[in-house]
């Protein structure tokens, strides 16, 4: 439990690096583009980014760990950059099972039968959602603030005033002024959450312009939009995901290895020890806590989010459950 030292992000590079070339792939409801690195016979990590940012969380993470043998996929999520619906009548939810579920589809599409799941906030939670509900997929789950499955029975319980402050923009989406926000303004809605999420990140315009770029998915603000009334209690789940919803109403267990990160340096989610969610993991699980990292993690301190990923293979390796 003790903060695992960390040195201060380097300044950013004078030419803001991407993830490319990008590929494409087709699910039964998306066409998912992302990056891959790192040989075909590594074993498969599937990196996933939050809301709002986009792939280039994992700018640095993605080579350090193709480097060692992975092999690195990193998707847009659904409304995000230049990931699309297969079909214009598909409803555009941003519900926690359908983020889940396109993981899952992502595996199927690519053909990857086991996959390690790395992530945080929206993409944290996809994982946390497969790693419980499809074990079998999952070889080992990292996640940035922990069980991040919603308990959306309880969205109507108020937590502390400081922090619901800093959550503005979940109230803000439930009304139309914040869906037309999210068409015209989505750039500094994002320096506004940015800022607050990570305040020691010394974050560039460019790179501020680069995550932005992701924004510009036709489909993005009706996927955020879903995603925050939904959660909140404010709109209806897809009936496709009816199933999957009730499954993860009781908050099910993640027995996969786990490790679990907090960035003390998160102005927005404050940092746990890790034990007031450990009844949620019934395998193996670490928790460590990150100095100087803030929400966008494996962003700001690299390092420290590859090293998890590393370890949470040796944590499978090493569990006498082993095969």
């Amino acid at each position: 439990m003790d903060p695992q030292k960390s040195s201060p992000a380097p300044p950013a590079p004078d030419i803001v690096r991407r993830l490319e070339p990008l590929h494409s792939v087709s699910t039964d409801v998306l066409d998912i583009a992302y990056f891959e690195a790192g040989p075909d016979s590594g074993d498969a990590v599937v990196l996933l980014h939050g809301f709002p940012y986009d792939i280039h969380s994992f700018v640095e993470v993605a080579p350090m760990l193709a480097a060692e043998g992975f092999r690195v996929i990193v998707p847009y999520l659904r409304g995000h950059g230049p990931t699309s619906f297969l079909h214009d009548a598909a409803p555009r939810s941003g519900q926690q099972a359908a983020l889940g579920a396109d993981i899952i589809g992502l595996l199927d599409a690519l053909g990857i039968e086991q996959a390690y799941l790395a992530g945080y906030d929206w993409g944290g939670r996809a994982a946390c959602i497969a790693a419980a509900l499809w074990p079998e997929r999952c070889l080992g789950l990292v996640s940035v603030n922990g069980y991040l499955i919603q308990d959306i029975s309880s969205a109507m319980a108020p937590i502390r005033a400081d922090l619901e402050a800093g959550f503005w923009y979940f109230y803000y989406f439930l009304t139309e002024r914040g869906r037309t926000a999210l068409t015209t303004n989505a750039k500094e809605i994002a320096r506004v959450i940015w800022t607050r999420n990570s305040p020691r990140w010394p974050f560039t315009e460019e790179v501020l312009d680069r995550a932005a770029s992701a924004f510009g998915n036709p489909d993005y603000a009706d996927v955020v939009v879903h995603s925050y009334r939904h959660r909140l209690g404010m709109a209806s789940g897809v009936s496709d995901y009816e199933v999957l919803e009730a499954l993860l109403a009781d908050q099910p267990v993640i027995s996969v290895p786990a490790i679990t990160l907090d960035g003390l340096a998160d102005g927005n989610f404050p940092a746990t020890d890790g034990t007031s969610s450990a009844h949620h993991f019934a395998g193996p699980r670490v928790h460590r806590q990150i100095v100087d990292a803030g929400h966008n993690l494996p962003q700001e301190q690299p390092e420290a989010f590859a090293a998890a990923v590393r370890d949470v293979r040796s944590l499978r390796l090493n569990s006498p459950s082993a095969e």
